[in-house]
C-alpha cells in the first residue's frame, strides 16, 4: 500500500460557510484520480462534514468502484456513546452511510484518559473485538489525542488494538502539550504501526513564513512546502500511511506527484526541516488545526477555528481589511469572540490543548475592540 491516504475531513465544498455542502462532483473526480494513480486508502469519521463525509465516500467510491479497489477506515464516535447499546447502533449507521459491508480498519475515535476510562466501563473494547471476530472490521485500533503515558497504558491494558492514528508533524514532534514524538515512540515500543493525521497541521505547514519557504525552495525548487511536511511523517519507519485532507484536485495532484514514488528524507533534508520548524514556531501564535471538535455544543455558537485562523493570519501577515471583513461576515451568523462565557467545554475536546477561552479574548481584542 502506498503511504498517502485520503483524509475526508476537508473535502471541497459548494458553500464555504456550510461544512455539509460537499461538492460531490469535485470529490468524485478526486477519488477517481486517487485510485487511478495506485492509491487506495480512505479515512473518514462520523462527525466529519456534519455527518456528510461518510455519505460522500459512499457516493464517490463505494457506489462507483469495486470493493477490492480501496480500503476504508472509519471511527467509533466515542464522544457520542452514552450506553453500551450505542456502539452497535452507531456502527450499523456508519456501515449504511459508507455503503460497505465491513471496514478494513475501524478505530475508537479520539481516545484520551477520560474517554478511555468511559470506553472501558461501557465495554467498548469488547465491542471492537466482536467486530473483528465477525469480520465487520478487518483490523481494529484507536485514534489518540493525549499524553504518551496514557497511550502506553492503553496498549499495555489492551494489546489487541492493532494500530494507532496519531497527530504527527515536524512542528508538533517536540511539542510538550501534543507529544507527537513521544507518542510515536510508545507505538514503536508496543510494535503498533502508526497512521498519521494532521501532517500539514491543518494547512499551516502548506503556507509557511517566507524564510522557511526560501529554505525549502533553495534545496528543491519544484517541491511545495506541504510536500516537506508529508515526507517528514512518511519517512518515519513505523508509519504505514499518512493522511492528507485534500480540498482540491490541485492539492491531490501535488501530493500524488511525490508520494507515488516516495523517497524518505535524507540527512540534509532533516536538518532543513529543523531550521524551518524553528522559524515557523516563532510565527504561529495559536496552534489550531481546524478539526472543529471545539465547535459542537458551544452555547454561543462561536466558530472558534475560523476566528483563530483569522487571528493567526493577522499576527503573521498584518491586519489586512479583508480579515476584518471576514470576521464581520462570520459574526453576523455566529457568536463573536467576545461572546464567550468561559464554560470551557470546548477545551475538553481540543486535541491541541489550547486554552480556548483565554485565546478568544485575544481574538476579541483585535476584531471586537471597535465594536
Amino acid at each position: 500500500m502506498k503511504k498517502l491516504g485520503f483524509g475526508l475531513m476537508r473535502l471541497p465544498l459548494t458553500d464555504g460557510a456550510d461544512a455539509k455542502s460537499v461538492d460531490q462532483d469535485a470529490f468524485n473526480k478526486m477519488a477517481d484520480y486517487f485510485l487511478e494513480n495506485g492509491f487506495t486508502y480512505f479515512d473518514t469519521a462520523y462527525p466529519y462534514h456534519g455527518g456528510m463525509s461518510e455519505v460522500a465516500f459512499r457516493k464517490a467510491v463505494a457506489e462507483r468502484h469495486p470493493r477490492s479497489a480501496y480500503t476504508i477506515t472509519d471511527k467509533m464516535p466515542t464522544f457520542m456513546v452514552r450506553e453500551a447499546s450505542d456502539y452497535q447502533r452507531l456502527f450499523d449507521e456508519q456501515l449504511s452511510r459508507c455503503g460497505v459491508d465491513y471496514f478494513d480498519y475501524y478505530l475508537l475515535h479520539a481516545l484520551g484518559m477520560g474517554s478511555y476510562e468511559k470506553t472501558v466501563a461501557l465495554g467498548g473494547f469488547e465491542f471492537m473485538k466482536k467486530l473483528k471476530a465477525e469480520g465487520k472490521a478487518k483490523h481494529i485500533g484507536l485514534s489518540f489525542h493525549d499524553k504518551a503515558e496514557v497511550l502506553d497504558r492503553i496498549f499495555t491494558e489492551h494489546p489487541e488494538m492493532e494500530y494507532v492514528l496519531l497527530q504527527i508533524n515536524y512542528i508538533d514532534w517536540d511539542n510538550a502539550s501534543i507529544e507527537s514524538g513521544r507518542c510515536y515512540e510508545v507505538a514503536v515500543k508496543h510494535k503498533k504501526p502508526v497512521m498519521v493525521m494532521e501532517p500539514v497541521k491543518g494547512g499551516a505547514l502548506a503556507n509557511v513564513p517566507e524564510d522557511a519557504e526560501k529554505l525549502f525552495r533553495t534545496h528543491a525548487p519544484g517541491m511545495s512546502a506541504a510536500s516537506w511536511a508529508l515526507r517528514f511523517a512518511a519517512s518515519l519507519k513505523n508509519v504505514m500511511v499518512v493522511l492528507s485532507g485534500m480540498s482540491s484536485l490541485e492539492q491531490l495532484r501535488d501530493n500524488a506527484g511525490y508520494m507515488g514514488n516516495f523517497k524518505p528524507l535524507d540527512g540534509e533534508e532533516r536538518e532543513i526541516i529543523k531550521k524551518a520548524a524553528s522559524i515557523i514556531n516563532e510565527s504561529i501564535d495559536i496552534p489550531c488545526t481546524a478539526c472543529n471538535y471545539c465547535v459542537d455544543g458551544c452555547p454561543k455558537s462561536i466558530p472558534i477555528p475560523k476566528y483563530f485562523s483569522l487571528y493567526n493570519n493577522q499576527k503573521q501577515f498584518g491586519l489586512f481589511p479583508n480579515h476584518t471583513m471576514y470576521y464581520a461576515g462570520l459574526a453576523r451568523d455566529f457568536g463573536r469572540a467576545s461572546d464567550c462565557i468561559e464554560c470551557r467545554q470546548c477545551e475538553e475536546h481540543c486535541p491541541q490543548h489550547i486554552e480556548i477561552s483565554r485565546r478568544l479574548k485575544d481574538v476579541a481584542s483585535v476584531f471586537d475592540k471597535k465594536r
